[in-house]
């Protein structure tokens, strides 16, 4: 709705200057000047006139910096380029009214905040419903009265100050959270590889057959098209499969080729172990702490997501398509897909990495073994992620070569992927 045209909002303002305690100056030579006072006003009224005597009573009232246009089609473009504290703004004015100047000025995000005070002689009630839908901030009525007019400009640029202080603390608060959670990101990554690297030194001297599993499945997830965060994610938390070793007993652990079969079913714990180091609080623990602080449940059994994933592939990267996997025999796509995809990484680095019991097997032969356990040790859809991503596959191998030496008590042959396996292996 646009208001028509009056005759009084052309009228030169006559209210008289008066004085008093709302920053207006006496009349007279004698006053004394008045410190500048913060905050930009804009005037955008179609009779210079009208601006004028705004700006005068105002610069009375100690405000020292102005925007002003009699030209409304020029007043937002002048709003962009000055970025004022307060608008003051005429309705009727020809080609481009207030009404439109001030729906646009609230459509833009940067001006959400701005007052806007209107200078109409327009009385229509409608109008004036029109602009308080639109985000208008007040009203003065023509001709103004410097007594109303800088009361109502200072408590605008007031609650402007107040909403710039406002929004500025909390853009600072904002990167501050950012800071500390990409801190604590980097502290939680680094606990978690080093807690990885911690297991995998009990036999592997440099820890890298970690990284490059981790690696492996992120570049595996990458190229099935898994979310961003899933690939981070899981590129670190595969490098937590092998945590349960912490506790399977040396003389086991660190034994050299093949494994009696007791004690594969010794090492097969690995899995059940690595879970429950990685995984909170178990049910019991949880029931336990409700009786004792009554907290929630999600604050007791649930972790990060991130350790979560990490929990589920120690329990399942040794898990078979076929169902004939360990430690629960589950199969297909029962198998969590972080598990699935654990799998083949871990299978390929066990193959293709030098140990001091073992030489690493020629890259075409174990790309053979991982062909031969499609859709019964593998899902299909992992290994055709795998081989199509090949490239980056060898580059990670390249980038965190181990060099071992191998070591007098060696005797045995290859390890192969029949049961039961090596160490290394299980």
């Amino acid at each position: 709705m646009h208001a028509p045209s009056t005759s009084t909002d052309t009228a030169i303002f006559s209210a008289p200057v008066v004085p008093g305690s709302h920053g207006v100056l006496p009349q007279g030579n004698s006053a004394k000047p008045v410190a500048a006072l913060p905050g930009k006003v804009m005037i955008v009224d179609d009779e210079i006139a009208n601006v004028l005597v705004v700006k005068k009573y105002l610069e009375r009232a100690g405000y020292r910096d102005f925007e002003t246009t009699t030209d409304s089609t020029s007043a937002f473009r002048i709003l962009e380029t000055s970025m004022p504290d307060v608008l003051l703004l005429d309705i009727n004015m020809p080609n481009v009214d207030g009404i439109q100047v001030l729906e646009r000025v609230r459509q833009d995000p940067r001006f959400k905040h701005l007052p806007v005070l209107i200078l109409t002689a327009n009385t229509d009630e409608r109008i004036k419903l029109v602009c308080l839908e639109l985000g208008a901030t007040d009203f003065l009525l023509k001709p103004v009265d410097p007594m109303d007019l800088t009361p109502r400009v200072r408590n605008s640029l007031q609650n402007k100050n107040f909403q710039d202080r406002l929004q500025h603390h909390a853009a600072e608060l904002e990167l501050k959270v950012e800071q500390r959670t990409r801190e604590l990101e980097a502290s939680r990554r680094e606990v978690i590889y080093c807690l990885a690297r911690a297991a995998e030194m009990r036999d592997n001297d440099t820890g890298n057959h970690v990284i490059r599993v981790g690696r492996f499945a992120g570049i595996i997830a990458a190229g099935m098209g898994l979310p961003d965060w899933f690939v981070r994610d899981i590129e670190m938390a595969a490098q937590l499969h092998d945590v349960g070793k912490i506790a399977i007993p040396d003389a086991i652990l660190l034994k050299p080729g093949k494994l009696e079969p007791e004690e594969f079913d010794v090492i097969q714990n690995h899995v059940k172990f690595g879970h429950q180091i990685i995984q909170p609080h178990t049910s019991t623990d949880a029931r336990r702490m409700r009786t004792h602080v009554e907290l929630g449940a999600d604050m007791l059994s649930n972790g990060s997501a991130l350790m979560r994933l990490a929990a589920s592939i120690a329990q399942t990267h040794h898990e078979k398509f076929d169902g004939s996997g360990y430690p629960l025999g589950l199969a297909g796509n029962d198998i969590p897909l972080e598990g699935r995809i654990t799998a083949v990484a871990d299978v390929f680095d066990a193959l293709s990495a030098e140990r001091p019991y073992k030489k690493a097997m020629p890259r075409e032969k174990c790309f053979s073994i991982l062909e031969e356990g499609r859709g019964t040790h593998f899902d299909p859809d992992v290994l055709d992620a795998f081989f199509e991503c090949t490239k980056e596959i060898v580059r990670v191998q390249l980038d965190y070569m181990d060099h071992c030496e191998p070591t007098p008590a060696t005797t045995t042959a290859q390890p192969t992927t029949t049961a039961p396996p090596s160490n290394n292996e299980a």
